[in-house]
């Protein structure tokens, strides 16, 4: 699968990598969901959204729709934004204690200040963690160059522009 970073900014020949603290706000313009805190996590290979529940469900074609029960707001714990999507496949991957876990990887449009691309994720239940979300390696690759002394740079652009 290729990933197709963009910028509202300047034309993919020409853009330098855009500079992120160590936590940003993301948005998932394909459901319609915004100001996601996220931890920029170059530890990490793969991405993670937390849910508090997840149904894996047979599409039609044969494959395997997830529907996703997303808590974005900890201030509103009875708020659940609700999401369908189609699984890629299921993976193995390392919790942040160690042990192994099976997770569906799913793909969608994420946005961090002037980028806009395609990346591919997990989803497991993270309610233990201070983060909804962490924006790993493969996704930041090619757009993004990290300040680990610095957060929320891409709202500060925001605000700036």
């Amino acid at each position: 699968m290729t990933h197709r970073p963009s910028s509202d900014l300047q034309p993919d020949a020409h853009r330098r990598p855009v500079m992120v603290g160590w936590k940003e706000y993301v948005e998932f313009p394909d459901w319609g969901v915004h100001r996601v805190k996220a931890k920029i996590d170059t530890g990490a290979r793969t991405s993670v959204l937390d849910v508090v529940r997840y149904e894996l469900h047979n599409a039609p074609d044969g494959g395997l729709v997830a529907e996703l029960g997303l808590h974005l707001h900890r201030k509103r714990p009875d708020e659940l934004t609700m999401v369908r999507v189609p699984v890629l496949r299921t993976v193995v991957v390392r919790n942040s204690g160690g042990a192994s876990e099976e997770r569906p990887l799913i793909e969608t449009t994420l946005r961090l200040g002037p980028v806009v691309k395609r990346i591919l994720l997990t989803v497991t239940r993270r309610a233990s963690m201070r983060f909804r979300m962490l924006l790993g390696r493969k996704a930041l690759e090619g757009d993004f160059v990290v300040d680990v002394s610095r957060k929320y740079l891409c709202r500060r652009m925001k605000d700036e522009g």
